[in-house]
Parts: C-alpha cells; sequence; structure tokens
C-alpha cells in the first residue's frame, strides 16, 4: 500500500489527467471517486468527484488535503487507476492491503497531444472524447464522420458521440477482463494470459465494431481477437473487405444466426447491439454457456412478450398499443437483466446514444461477480418467477435456462 501511495503522490501534478478509485469493500461506501487536476485562480487543485448511486458530490483539494484523503481512502477499495501524460497506472488492492500494480506506457498520440494541450486542467472544461477531434481515425474518415484533417464533419456529431459513448462503455469494464499483467511491487513479476475473445453479434453497426478493435488494439494495446456475426452477407463482405484495408488482421466477420453460430468454445465480452427480438436472448444465453466475464447488450425490438401479455387489472396499460408496446419492451429488458442476476452477473441498465430508433436506448451491461452469492441469484430467481406469472410470460432466455436445467445441464461458474 505504501508503495501504491508514493507513486500516486509522485504524479500529483499538472501532468496526471485522471485518478480514479473504485470497487468499494463495504456496500455503503462511495461507489467510486474520480480526482482530477485543475487550475484554480492559476493555482493547482485536485476536483474530487464522488459517486453513490444516484448522486455525485464534487470538492476541491489542496495536494496536502489530498494525500490525507487517500490515506484514508486506499484500505477501503480494491481498485485504483491512475492516468498521467506519460503512463496508465493500475493497481488491485487485496484485503491484507498488499497492492498488485500493472504500469503502462500511454500510447504515442495521446502523449503527443497532452503535452502541449493544458485543457484537461480547466474547471470548467469541454468534454472530453476518447477518440479526440484533431487525430485522424482512418475507419471515422471512410464513413464521412471525420475529414482528412481529423475534423468532425459538422452534420456527423451525433454518430461521433455515439461511437466514444459506446467507448466509454468499454473503458468501464477493462478492469473485469483478463489482460496481460505486468505486476510491480517488491519484484516484477510477470503473468500471461491468452488473448482476449469478444463476439460482437448484429455487428451491422460497423463503426462501433471497428471502434471497439481500434481502441483495445491500437490506443489501448490489448491482445484481442474480435468476431463479427450477421445474417447480412454484404454486411459482412463490407466488414472484411475493411478489415483487410486497415490491416485488423484479428477482426474477422462470419454470415450466421445467433443461435447456431459455434466458432469457438470460450469468450471474454460478447457485445449484442440491436440484436432483434429474440435474437438477444440467445445471445445472453451463448455469453452464459462461454462463461463470458462481460456481457454488453442493447436490444431492440421487444415484440415477444407484447404478445403473452395477459393481465385484465393492467388493462389501463395493455389496452392502448403504444403504452403496451413500451411497457413490454421495459418488461423484457428488466427480466433480462434479472436473470443475468441470478445467473451470477452485476448487472445494470444504462442509457445508450442511438439516432436509428429512439433518440435514447437503453443498455444491459452485466460483469460476472467473482464471488458468487446464492442468496441473491435465488432473489432474483425468485423474482423473475413471480413477475413472469403476474403477467403471463414467458420469455425466450428463461425457457432456454429452464430446458437445460430439466436436461441437467449445469452452468460452470
Amino acid at each position: 500500500m505504501e508503495f501504491l501511495l508514493t507513486k500516486i503522490k509522485e504524479n500529483l501534478n499538472e501532468q496526471m489527467l485522471l485518478l480514479t478509485i473504485s470497487n468499494p469493500r463495504k456496500a455503503e461506501e462511495i461507489k467510486k471517486y474520480n480526482i482530477r487536476p485543475v487550475l484554480v485562480k492559476d493555482k493547482l487543485m485536485f476536483q474530487s468527484a464522488a459517486y453513490t448511486k444516484t448522486q455525485v458530490f464534487h470538492k476541491n483539494l489542496k495536494k496536502n488535503e489530498l494525500v490525507e484523503e487517500l490515506e484514508r481512502l486506499l484500505p477501503s477499495y480494491k481498485q485504483v487507476q491512475l492516468q498521467t501524460v506519460s503512463s496508465e497506472l493500475t493497481a488491485l488492492i487485496n484485503k491484507k492491503g498488499k497492492a498488485a500494480i500493472k504500469v503502462k506506457k500511454q500510447n504515442n498520440v495521446v502523449k503527443a497531444q497532452m503535452q502541449t494541450d493544458k485543457s484537461h486542467l480547466l474547471h470548467n472544461r469541454t468534454k472530453k472524447y476518447i477518440l479526440p477531434e484533431g487525430t485522424v481515425v482512418p475507419f471515422l474518415k471512410d464513413l464521412g464522420v471525420m475529414t482528412a484533417e481529423g475534423k468532425i464533419v459538422r452534420t456527423k456529431y451525433d454518430k461521433y458521440r455515439q461511437i466514444n459513448r459506446f467507448l466509454e462503455f468499454i473503458e468501464d469494464i477493462l478492469p473485469h477482463l483478463p489482460q496481460n499483467r505486468e505486476i510491480i511491487d517488491d519484484e516484477i513479476k510477470k503473468n500471461d494470459y491468452k488473448e482476449l475473445t469478444i463476439l460482437d453479434f448484429g455487428c451491422g453497426k460497423l463503426y462501433l465494431t471497428f471502434a471497439m478493435y481500434y481502441y483495445l488494439k491500437k490506443l489501448k494495446g490489448y491482445d484481442i481477437r474480435i468476431i463479427g456475426l450477421d445474417l447480412k452477407k454484404d454486411v459482412i463482405k463490407n466488414c472484411s473487405r475493411l478489415a483487410v484495408k486497415y490491416g485488423y488482421d484479428k477482426l474477422n466477420f462470419y454470415e450466421g444466426s445467433i443461435e447456431e453460430f459455434e466458432g469457438v468454445t470460450q469468450v471474454d465480452m460478447v457485445v449484442t447491439l440491436h440484436a432483434c427480438d429474440t435474437a438477444t436472448d440467445y445471445a445472453m444465453y451463448k455469453a452464459l454457456r462461454w462463461g463470458a466475464s462481460v456481457i454488453l447488450s442493447v436490444p431492440c425490438c421487444q415484440h415477444e412478450l407484447n404478445k403473452q401479455i395477459a393481465a385484465s387489472e393492467f388493462e389501463p396499460i395493455t389496452d392502448y398499443g403504444i403504452l403496451k408496446e413500451r411497457f413490454c419492451a421495459l418488461a423484457t429488458d428488466g427480466i433480462r437483466a434479472k436473470i443475468l442476476e441470478e445467473q451470477g452477473y452485476d448487472t445494470q441498465i444504462l442509457e445508450f446514444i442511438d439516432m436509428e430508433h429512439t433518440p435514447k436506448n437503453l443498455l444491459i451491461r452485466a460483469i460476472h461477480r467473482k464471488k458468487q452469492s446464492d442468496k441473491k441469484k435465488e432473489k432474483a430467481a425468485q423474482q423473475v418467477d413471480a413477475f413472469c406469472k403476474q403477467f403471463g410470460f414467458t420469455p425466450t432466455l428463461w425457457k432456454l435456462l429452464q430446458e437445460e436445467g430439466e436436461e441437467g445441464g449445469t452452468h460452470d461458474e
């Protein structure tokens, strides 16, 4: 712990970008702290943002005040990430206070930009995007989102924001994926992990698939393989052509349905973007069978429950088509989230920017729990059962899991 605190103190200067303290040991603790340097009347301060489930609290601290705060906070949290202009430090802290630390050099593009750009120190700064304007990204240029000079085309700002919002979700789950780690503590050790495998079902939104590969492989340096799957032959042909053009040798695309895909035996992350109706259920079922560490799903066209609902006491909703459709769509995704909890995942439903359907879509984010709670899983199962019985629902994902249980199948936790 002392070594970690020393490394942080060494970087409390204008070269620091962001310090994140997360994963509290106790449920009542603040969920996350984001700390960044700011200039207040030309004096270097550190702005701390403390996140609860529903609120965020800000305060500015002097360097010595921040150090005292860190000495108090670090023992209560399991994870620390420190980003600076030149490097990125990630630390995992065990119960005994011993920190396993990984230090990685910052991408040269980011380093060069941040050394000349001091905007990260502004107290009221503009939004910082993962793919910053001014840096040419080949696939964004070819898609007409960006000019040859790296400027965002004015009419494409919505798509540009959507891509960056999606990458923020990817950034948030990185600590939950296995990766090559260089651990620095009393001595230097190295653990080797195989490449990460990511399945992207319904990859028709090819700019998000390419953005994910570019971010993880080119900017973050992860050893990854991304497999894109879609039913449309022309989509697969176009995606494959672009992957070759950009030299993305570990980005592969295949034509086929989600439920029939058998190309892999284990997957680290499953992504589904607008897999229509029950295709989302089959994608989640596959993810569970593969033991995926992370599931990211943006469902659409939730028609299944609309045809099944039978609850006379809810006629003020079910008698009106548009209300019935919206209710059943929300019920579908709520049930899916609870089923994932029953299967051992911590699940959230978040807003995701989208232009083709509704102004704001929902993203289901599920992260596999390292420590399983039978009580939590049993409670989630009871909630799903009670809700489905009340409305006469038999959702596909629940049915697939129950059929598997009847056949004696089990899920490896």
